[in-house]
C-alpha cells in the first residue's frame, strides 16, 4: 500500500511540475526519520531551482498550493529549506490495508517478460555444504520476490557435469581406488553417496598435490573422454553426476527449494551449442588462436582493458575453481605476462573450459544461439515435484517451452567468479549482444564461514590460532565443512527437543513438522538477512535464538498474534463493526502515533519488495519482517488487546493485528519461512 500512494503522489508530482514549469523530472521521493515529518518527502524543489533561478523554498510553496488532491494523501506541506512532505489519509489507509491484507497477489502473465534465475548450481561432484545453500536461498527468495512483484521468472540450475571436479571423482573411482564401472553404480544406489565422494573428493585432491605432471595428464585424458561421452570414464562420470544431482534435489527440497530446469553441460556439449557458439565467436573476431608464449594453441579472448583484481591464474587452477557457488581459495594476482588479459576458451587439447560453455549456455538463455535443448522429467525428482532437465535425445511430449528468450537472467554465482563472469559478458559484447551483456547480471554473494564455536560443535579441530579467529574458511577440497544436510540435521535436533520440552501435548508428527518449520526459519533467515556483499559465519546459537534479528523471533510474533486469535474465538467477545473514520481517530494525534507507525509498516511490505529487487538484495525482505515483528512485540507489550474495555478500541487493535499478521506471514512466505501455530 505504502509503495502505491507513494507511486501515485511521484506521477503527480510529474505532472503538476510538467504542466506548470514545462520540466520533465524525476521525482525521488524520500521516506522521512519520523512520522512527524510526514511519510514520503521530495527534494525535488531544490533541482528546479537550478533551472528556474528561483528560491527552492518558494517553489515548493508554489507546488503545495497548486498540486490539488492526491487520492490517499491527506496534505502536502513545505518543510525546512525547500522539501515538500506528504502526509497519507491515515482513515483510507487503513481501509486499503485492510483489503490489501486480505487479497491475493495475481498470477504473472504469460504476456510478461520472461526472467531467469539461475542459481544452486553446484558441480556434481560431492555433498551440498552451507555454501551452497546460501546460493540456493538468495537465488529462490529473489525468484518468491520478482513473483510477488508479477514478475514471469524460470528457475534454472546448471549442472556441470563435464567439469573438472566430476573427473577427479572419476580419477578417484577408476584410478585410485581401481573400482569398475558396475561397482561404482552399485555403489551409487546405496545411502548417502555425495558423503562418499565428498572424502573421495579430498582424497584425490591430495593425490593430485602429489604430483603435477601426472594430475594434469589424468585430468586432461578424462576431461577429454567425458566430454566426448566415451568410454568407462563417460560411464562413471555419468553415474556420479547423475545421482549426485538427485542428493542436491532432496538436500534442496528440505528447505523447499526446487527447479523448472535442470540445464546440463553435457548437453551444451552434445547438441553442438558449444560448435555453434565457438563458430561464432571465431567468425566474428572475438576469440583468436594463440601461436605462441603459455597459450600457444589455445584459443583465447583478450581482453580490451585491464581490469583491477582479475584472475590470470592458468588454465587447470581456473576449471578446478570454476564450481560457481562453491566456497573457493581466494583468486591470486594477475600474473606478469604478456597474456594476462587472455582467456583461454579452448585448451590445446581441444577441450573447452568452462567459460566456453557458459558464453553458449548464456546465448541460448537470451535467444540468440538459434538452437535449443531437447527436455525430459528428471526421473528421481523430490516427492511431488516436476523436474525438468536438458537430455540429447528426443523432448519428451509435455515438455514446457524452456527455450524462449529471456529479457534478463541473474547469474546467482560466488562473489569470486566476478572475473569469469565479466569474460562470459565481453563475449556477448564482443559478438554484438551489448543488451543481453547488460541484462545478464552477476547476482555475486559472499562466503559463508564457520564461527569457531560452530567447527568445534561438528567435530572439527582447531589450531589455537583459529580459534582466535572471528570465522574459519570451510574447504571442499580439503573436506573441510558443513554438509548442508548435517546442518539441517543438527538444527532439526535442536529444534525438536525444545518443541517437545515446550509442548509435550502434540502429537508426535506434529512435533516435527514444527521443529522442521522453525530449523528452515532459522537457517533461511540467518543466510537472509546480511546483505550479499557480507561474509557470514555461521553459527547454531546465533541462528536459533528467539532473541534479537532471527528466524524464530519472526515466527514467534506470527504464533503471538494466532494466540490473541484463539483466546478471543474462546473468549466469544462480541463483534464490532469499524469503519474508517473511527479508526483514523485512533490513528491520529500522540496517542496514536505509535498505532499509526505499526500500520504504516504493516502496510509497507510493497515499499521493501520493490526496493529488493532495485537494488538486487533479498536482505531488505528479511528486515522488513523483523522489524515488523519488533514492532507488534512491542505493541503488544504496551496494549491489553483482548481486556480493553471500550468495544470500538478493542475491535481496532483487534483488526490491526489481523493487518499485521497477514504482512508479516506474506514477508515470511518471500523468504520461504513458515509461521507455525504453536513455538
Amino acid at each position: 500500500m505504502y509503495q502505491t500512494l507513494t507511486n501515485r503522489l511521484r506521477d503527480a508530482l510529474a505532472a503538476h511540475i510538467r504542466e506548470k514549469y514545462g520540466v520533465e523530472l524525476e521525482i525521488v521521493l524520500e521516506r522521512p526519520p519520523k512520522v512527524e515529518m510526514g511519510e514520503a518527502a521530495s527534494p525535488v524543489c531544490f533541482e528546479l531551482a537550478k533551472r528556474l533561478r528561483k528560491a527552492p523554498r518558494q517553489i515548493a510553496q508554489e507546488i503545495a498550493n497548486g498540486l490539488g488532491k492526491v487520492d490517499g494523501i491527506a496534505r502536502v506541506e513545505v518543510a525546512g529549506g525547500g522539501y515538500l512532505n506528504a502526509y497519507f489519509d491515515r482513515g483510507a489507509f487503513w481501509e486499503s490495508a485492510q483489503k490489501e491484507a486480505g487479497g491475493t497477489q495475481p498470477a504473472p502473465s504469460d504476456s510478461h517478460e520472461k526472467i531467469i534465475v539461475e542459481h544452486t548450481s553446484i558441480n556434481p561432484n560431492k555433498a551440498a555444504h552451507i555454501g551452497h545453500v546460501r546460493n540456493a536461498v538468495l537465488g529462490d527468495t529473489m525468484v518468491r520476490i520478482l513473483r510477488h512483484a508479477g514478475k514471469r521468472v524460470q528457475i534454472q540450475n546448471y549442472i556441470d557435469n563435464t567439469g573438472v571436479q566430476v573427473a577427479d571423482v572419476v580419477i578417484g573411482f577408476l584410478r585410485m581406488e581401481q573400482r569398475t564401472p558396475t561397482n561404482v553404480m552399485m555403489l551409487a544406489k546405496q545411502p548417502k553417496f555425495d558423503y562418499y565422494c565428498w572424502d573421495l573428493y579430498a582424497k584425490a585432491t591430495h593425490f593430485f598435490a602429489e604430483d603435477a605432471e601426472r594430475a594434469g595428464k589424468l585430468r586432461a585424458e578424462t576431461l577429454k573422454a567425458i566430454e566426448g561421452n566415451r568410454g568407462e570414464d563417460a560411464e562413471v562420470a555419468h553415474v556420479v553426476a547423475d545421482t549426485i544431482v538427485t542428493c542436491h534435489l532432496q538436500t534442496m527440497a528440505r528447505l523447499d527449494i526446487h527447479y523448472d530446469l535442470l540445464a546440463r553441460e553435457s548437453e551444451i556439449l552434445h547438441l553442438k551449442f558449444w560448435d555453434t557458439a565457438f563458430e561464432m565467436l571465431k567468425k566474428s573476431g572475438a576469440i583468436h588462436l594463440a601461436t605462441s608464449g603459455k597459450m600457444a594453441g589455445c584459443w583465447v579472448l583478450p581482453r580490451k582493458e585491464e581490469k583491477t583484481g582479475t584472475n590470470a591464474e592458468s588454465t587447470e587452477d581456473t576449471e578446478k575453481n570454476k564450481n560457481k557457488n562453491k566456497n573457493k581459495n581466494k583468486t591470486s594476482e594477475p600474473k606478469e605476462d604478456e597474456n594476462e588479459q587472455d582467456k583461454i576458451i579452448v585448451r590445446s587439447n581441444g577441450t573447452v573450459t568452462y567459460v566456453g560453455k557458459d558464453i553458449a549456455y548464456q546465448l541460448w538463455k537470451f535467444g540468440l544461439l538459434g538452437k535449443d535443448f531437447c527436455y525430459r522429467k528428471w526421473p528421481n525428482a523430490p516427492a511431488g515435484q516436476a523436474v525438468w532437465a536438458t537430455t540429447g535425445r528426443k523432448s519428451e511430449p509435455d515438455a514446457p517451452r524452456f527455450g524462449e528468450a529471456a529479457a534478463t537472467v541473474y547469474n546467482v554465482i560466488d562473489a569470486r567468479q566476478a572475473y569469469l563472469q565479466e569474460v562470459v559478458a565481453e563475449g556477448l559484447r564482443r559478438l554484438g549482444h551489448e543488451e543481453a551483456a547488460r541484462n545478464s547480471i552477476h547476482f555475486a554473494y559472499e562466503i559463508v564461514a564457520l564461527t569457531p564455536r560452530c567447527a568445534a560443535e561438528m567435530g572439527y579441530e582447531l589450531s589455537p590460532e583459529e580459534a582466535k579467529k572471528p570465522y574459519v574458511e570451510v574447504s571442499g577440497r580439503k573436506g573441510f565443512g558443513v554438509k548442508a544436510d548435517d546442518l539441517m540435521d543438527k538444527l532439526e535436533a535442536a529444534t525438536l527437543r525444545e518443541v517437545q520440552q515446550r509442548h509435550p501435548e502434540m502429537r508426535e508428527e506434529e512435533q516435527k513438522h514444527t521443529a522442521h518449520a522453525i530449523a528452515v526459519g532459522a537457517l533461511r533467515f540467518f543466510l537472509l538477512k546480511f546483505t550479499r556483499n557480507a561474509i557470514i559465519a555461521f553459527d547454531f546459537k546465533d541462528a536459533l535464538s528467539f532473541e534479537g534479528e532471527t528466524g524464530p523471533y519472526c515466527q514467534y510474533a506470527a504464533v503471538r498474534i494466532r494466540g490473541i486469535r484463539r483466546k478471543g474465538a474462546e473468549a466469544a467477545l462480541p463483534t464490532v463493526q469499524l469503519n474508517s473514520d473511527t479508526a483514523g481517530q485512533f490513528l491520529s494525534g500522540a496517542d496514536g502515533a505509535a498505532l499509526w507507525e505499526l500500520l504504516l509498516g504493516a502496510g509497507s511490505l510493497d515499499y521493501a519488495v520493490d526496493a529488493a529487487i532495485a537494488v538486487q538484495e533479498p536482505a531488505f525482505v528479511a528486515k522488513y519482517a523483523f522489524q515488523l515483528a519488533q514492532a507488534f512485540n512491542n505493541f503488544y507489550h504496551k496494549h491489553h488487546i483482548l481486556s480493553e474495555a471500550d468495544e470500538q478500541k478493542r475491535a481496532f487493535l483487534l483488526q490491526l493485528t489481523e493487518s499485521v499478521e497477514a504482512q508479516l506471514v506474506r514477508a515470511l512466505s518471500l523468504l520461504r519461512i513458515e509461521a507455525p501455530e504453536k513455538m
